[in-house]
C-alpha cells in the first residue's frame, strides 16, 4: 500500500510540473507573440468578399476561416489577401474574364479597408505601413496575386495591379501559361507534362519580360506552384531576391508543388524567403483513397469553385464540414508539428533569414491546430517549445518577409 502511495504521489508531482511547464511555455509564447508581428502571407477570398455574404468584420463559419474578429482573438497581425485568378483556355475571352475577377478581388479588399473596416484594418503597400498600422492597434492587409494569367498578353495590368495594390505576383498556378511552366501541368488544358520538357522548360522569354517590369515597379515575384526549372529561372533573372508565398519542403514530402533543396538554396542565395505553408497534403503525403473521398464530397456539393463554395447553402456547407471531418477521422491531418518540422528543415538547409509561415487558409490550408486565424497562437508556441528564440520567431512570422518588401521597394525602376 505504502508503495503505491509514494507511486502515486509521484505521478501527481510529475502532472503538476508538466501543467506549470505548459502554464509557462504558453505564458512566455504569448509574451513573444504580443511583441513581434505576425503576417501570413496567403489566405484565399471570393469574389463577393466584404459583402454580406462573407463579412470580413464578423464572426464567420466554415468555409471562411479568417475575419478580423479571429485575427484578433489568434494574434495574427496582418494577411496577404490573395487575387486569385483560375488558369483556363488562353484566349481573348479568357484573359478577360480573368482581368475580370482580379479587379472584383481588388474592390473587394478596398472594401474593407477603405470603407467597411477601416478603423481596424488598414491596407499596407510598404514594410513601414505594416509597422505603422500594427502599432496603431489595427490589423493590416496586404493584397498578393496568383497565377501571372490574370495579366493575360497585357503586361501593362501589372502597373495597374501595383497601382491597386499588389505587392507580390506568383507567376503560375495550377497549368502552364504564357509567362512560364507550373508545378502542376493541366491535361485538360493540353499541357505538356515537366518530364517532357515542360512548355517554355521553365520561364518564357515574356516570362523574362514580366519579371523584369515586376523587379521595376517593385512587385516581389513569387514562385510557388512554379515549375522547378521556372523557379530556378526566375530566381536567375530577377535583380531582388523573390519568394514562395506557400510552398513546403520537397525532401520531407516528394510532391510536386513542394521546392526542393536546390530550389531553396538558390532562393536564399538571392536573398529570398520560402513561407512554409500549414497545408495539409503538401507536409504530408495524402493517401489516394483520401483525395478521392474529398473529391467526390465536393464533387457531390457541387463545390466546383471557391466561390461555389462560399455561396452553397447553410445546410451543404454543414454537410461538407461534418463529411471533411470523417474523411480526416479515418485519415489524419496533418498537425502544426509538422508544420515545424517542415521549418526545422528549411531553417537548418538555408537559415533563418530565410523562412516564413503561410496558412492557404481558403485554398485548400488548414491543419490541426490551426484550422483557422484564430489559433494562429499554436503555431508560435510551437516555435518556442522547440527553442526558437523571440528574434527567430519574429523573422519567421514577418521579418524575413518585411526585409524582402524592402530590397524589392529599394530596387524599384519606375
Amino acid at each position: 500500500m505504502k508503495k503505491l502511495f509514494l507511486a502515486g504521489a509521484a505521478f501527481l508531482a510529475l502532472t503538476s510540473l508538466a501543467f506549470a511547464d505548459d502554464a509557462a511555455l504558453e505564458a512566455k509564447a504569448r509574451a513573444i507573440q504580443s511583441r513581434i508581428v505576425t503576417i501570413d502571407t496567403h489566405t484565399d477570398i471570393p469574389t463577393f468578399f466584404a459583402t454580406d455574404r462573407y463579412d470580413p468584420g464578423k464572426l464567420n463559419g466554415p468555409p471562411a476561416l479568417v475575419d478580423i474578429p479571429r485575427m484578433k482573438s489568434g494574434g495574427l497581425d496582418a494577411v496577404f489577401f490573395i487575387v486569385y485568378v483560375d488558369q483556363t483556355k488562353r484566349d481573348a475571352a479568357g484573359y478577360a474574364e480573368a482581368a475580370s475577377e482580379a479587379f472584383a478581388k481588388f474592390a473587394a479588399i478596398h472594401r474593407m479597408t477603405d470603407e467597411q473596416y477601416a478603423k481596424d484594418i488598414g491596407l499596407a503597400l510598404t514594410s513601414a505601413d505594416i509597422r505603422r498600422i500594427h502599432a496603431e492597434g489595427k490589423r493590416v492587409a496586404l493584397i498578393g496575386i496568383e497565377n501571372g494569367y490574370a495579366i493575360g498578353r497585357h503586361p501593362e495590368l501589372l502597373d495597374i495591379y501595383y497601382g491597386l495594390g499588389a505587392r507580390y505576383f506568383g507567376l503560375v498556378h495550377n497549368g502552364h501559361n504564357d509567362i512560364a511552366d507550373s508545378a502542376q501541368p493541366q491535361s485538360d488544358l493540353g499541357d505538356k507534362p515537366n518530364d517532357k520538357g515542360g512548355e517554355h522548360g521553365g520561364l518564357s522569354e515574356y516570362g523574362r519580360e514580366i519579371v523584369a517590369r515586376c523587379n521595376d515597379l517593385g512587385i516581389m515575384v513569387d514562385v510557388s506552384h512554379s515549375a522547378k526549372s521556372t523557379t530556378l529561372d526566375a530566381i536567375a533573372a530577377s535583380r531582388v531576391p523573390i519568394i514562395a508565398s506557400h510552398s513546403a519542403v520537397y525532401a520531407l514530402n516528394p510532391h510536386p508543388r513542394n521546392m526542393s533543396d536546390e530550389e531553396m538554396k538558390a532562393l536564399a542565395a538571392k536573398g529570398g524567403v520560402i513561407q512554409i505553408v500549414a497545408f495539409d497534403e503538401y507536409l504530408q503525403p495524402m493517401p489516394k483513397e483520401k483525395k478521392a473521398a474529398r473529391g467526390r464530397l465536393a464533387k457531390s456539393l457541387g463545390f466546383t469553385s471557391l466561390d461555389a463554395f462560399f455561396a452553397a447553402s447553410p445546410e451543404a456547407k454543414e454537410k461538407f464540414a461534418q463529411g471533411v471531418a470523417e474523411i480526416d477521422k479515418k485519415w489524419p491531418r496533418a498537425n502544426v508539428a509538422l508544420l515545424a518540422d517542415h521549418i526545422d528543415y528549411a531553417v537548418k538547409l538555408i537559415g533563418i533569414d530565410h523562412v516564413g509561415i503561410a496558412s492557404d487558409f481558403q485554398g485548400g490550408g488548414g491543419i490541426a491546430g490551426w484550422s483557422n486565424a484564430g489559433e494562429t497562437f499554436n503555431v508560435t508556441k510551437e516555435l518556442v517549445k522547440r527553442g526558437y528564440t523571440e528574434a527567430e520567431i519574429g523573422k519567421l512570422w514577418g521579418g524575413n518577409l518585411m526585409r524582402v518588401m524592402d530590397a524589392v521597394a529599394a530596387g524599384r525602376k519606375p
